[in-house]
């Protein structure tokens, strides 16, 4: 039997140590370096990833903003054409003083930086709401007085158009009003300004007959190809604004297309009467 002695013992476990220790170095340099963890079916985000993501957010956040400008932009146009022009026929000073109602809100949302956008779009409105008081006011049986009153806010808008400051309400102005030049031009050139006059001067009941009669001219060769003519420059000088990436462009083009609603919604008033 053999024996064995402490000094056999210690060496065997030094031994013992030595080996163990060399074993695990070695499973160390075969094991492969630790990645972070990513979640099953999730790709690990780089930074050119993170930048095309923010460069879409960018995109979209941007066409939403133009998207709602000239949604307001047909909005400011078209709706307050059918709530200005009976409150106007009625309490013609009290649509004058909206005015100030108008500036006042539309300086004060310009203060902040969120809703400055739309205190200047609010700005230009209210030209248009003033030019529109004075007019249907005061002056609505002259048709000849129509575009200049319209216009009276030019000296104003023209100096500082190329500026950075205030385009979107400026633009908006100058859309309107070139919507508003290109219908009455159709007026002129189709002879329907003696039924404007008339429907100006007559009570409700013959309000039918002279809409009848105005309808009948519009249908005519002359009236239907003018129509064409000027619906298509109406459509060419809103849309090519919509290309453009600026704010001041989209204003632009919704109130010129937003002529092309309020004309529509007339001429189907004209048209049940």
């Amino acid at each position: 039997m053999v024996s064995i002695t402490p000094r056999d013992r210690s060496l065997y476990l030094t031994e013992s140590i030595v080996e163990s220790t060399a074993d695990s170095a070695a499973e160390s340099a075969i094991l492969p370096v630790r990645l972070p963890f990513v979640p099953s079916g999730l790709p690990a985000a780089l930074p050119s990833d993170l930048a095309a993501e923010s460069q879409v957010a960018e995109r979209q956040a941007d066409y939403t903003t133009h998207l709602a400008v000239f949604s307001a932009s047909v909005f400011l146009v078209s709706v307050p054409v059918f709530f200005q022009a009976p409150l106007v026929q009625l309490f013609p000073w009290l649509s004058l003083g909206m005015t100030l109602l108008w500036v006042g809100l539309g300086r004060s949302l310009l203060r902040q930086p969120t809703t400055k956008l739309w205190g200047d779009l609010l700005i230009g409105f209210a030209w248009t709401w003033l030019a529109g008081s004075i007019y249907w006011g005061w002056l609505r049986w002259e048709p000849f007085y129509h575009l200049p009153v319209e216009a009276l806010g030019l000296p104003f808008i023209l100096p500082g158009l190329h500026r950075a400051k205030h385009k979107i309400g400026r633009w908006f102005y100058l859309g309107s009003l070139l919507g508003t030049a290109i219908t009455d031009l159709y007026f002129y050139l189709v002879d329907l300004v003696p039924y404007w006059r008339q429907l100006m001067r007559s009570d409700a009941s013959a309000a039918g007959t002279i809409l009848q009669a105005a309808l009948h001219q519009m249908y005519t060769p002359w009236g239907g190809g003018f129509a064409l003519l000027l619906v298509g420059l109406l459509v060419m000088l809103g849309f090519a604004p919509l290309r453009l990436r600026s704010l001041h462009g989209w204003s632009f083009g919704g109130a010129i297309l937003s002529t092309l609603l309020v004309d529509g919604l007339f001429w189907l008033a004209a048209t049940a009467a």
